[in-house]
């Protein structure tokens, strides 16, 4: 049970640094790049279904957490690991 839950966590840090918001002001972000306030008013509003909301969710934890330095490094993209980021 705990390899299942350790395997589920290492795929959704992977799909955050690797999926790109599909709507909205931030369409085109990688999740992990969205604003705190951003994410904070969907779980006031109410996250997405499916998939993305479970991204999303966990994603706030990351951002009030300050991790998104430790989920950056895992995008695929490598012209986008190559940039700075502030912090």
């Amino acid at each position: 049970m705990e390899e299942r839950q350790a395997e589920d966590g290492e795929q959704i840090l992977l799909e955050i640094a690797n999926t790109q918001m599909p709507f909205g002001r931030y369409a085109g972000r990688y999740l992990v790049d969205l604003p705190e306030a951003y994410v904070l008013w969907f779980r006031e509003k109410g996250f997405p279904g499916g998939r993305l909301g479970v991204l999303m969710e966990n994603l706030l934890e990351i951002k009030v957490n300050g991790l998104e330095k430790m989920v950056r490094p895992l995008c695929r993209d490598a012209a986008y690991r190559r940039r700075r980021f502030p912090g």
